[in-house]
């Protein structure tokens, strides 16, 4: 990994916080090909009443959008956090040839954590997976979002019951 791929991660964990800002899970996503990003995203499914409005969902619908195809062979996705099955899925599909993720995700990860889709030999095309780059930032905004949320559903618990 170079000084390039902090730069776009740097974009992806921007994203994250902007997804954090209006109450979604903080999850960014930048594609890149050839150097130019041609799509991002950051999550929104809870704002859009859609399941799959993902971070990495909505950067590659924006770069199929723009490149007029939805294959996106030799481009590479910055994602804050390990790709759930649905995006993987997706992943595979567009034929994106790299994957750099933030942080592992334990529960639900699809690229090696709980499944391992992005590099299954079973499927007809297989990511570069790299993982690890600005992990600290991106695990320590996950683990602060969870806490807050954990704290508020508390106060209104309590709330509820003292009423």
């Amino acid at each position: 990994m170079d000084d390039q791929d902090a730069l776009f991660m740097a974009r992806a964990l921007e994203l994250a916080r902007e997804a954090e800002d209006s109450g979604e899970v903080p999850v960014g996503a930048v594609l890149v090909q050839d150097g130019i990003v041609i799509g991002e995203g950051s999550n929104s499914p809870i704002n859009s009443h859609d399941v799959t409005a993902h971070a990495e969902i909505l950067a590659l619908t924006s770069a199929c959008h723009q490149k007029q195809n939805y294959r996106l062979p030799n481009s590479t996705l910055y994602v804050t956090l390990e790709p759930c099955a649905m995006c993987a899925g997706a992943i595979v599909h567009a034929r994106v040839y790299r994957v750099v993720i933030a942080t592992p995700e334990p529960r639900a990860g699809a690229a090696g954590s709980v499944f391992n889709i992005l590099d299954n030999p079973s499927l007809n095309h297989r990511c570069t997976v790299e993982t690890g780059l600005l992990q600290e930032e991106s695990a320590t905004m996950l683990k602060a979002f969870f806490k807050a949320r954990r704290r508020a559903a508390k106060s209104s618990k309590a709330a509820t019951k003292n009423a």
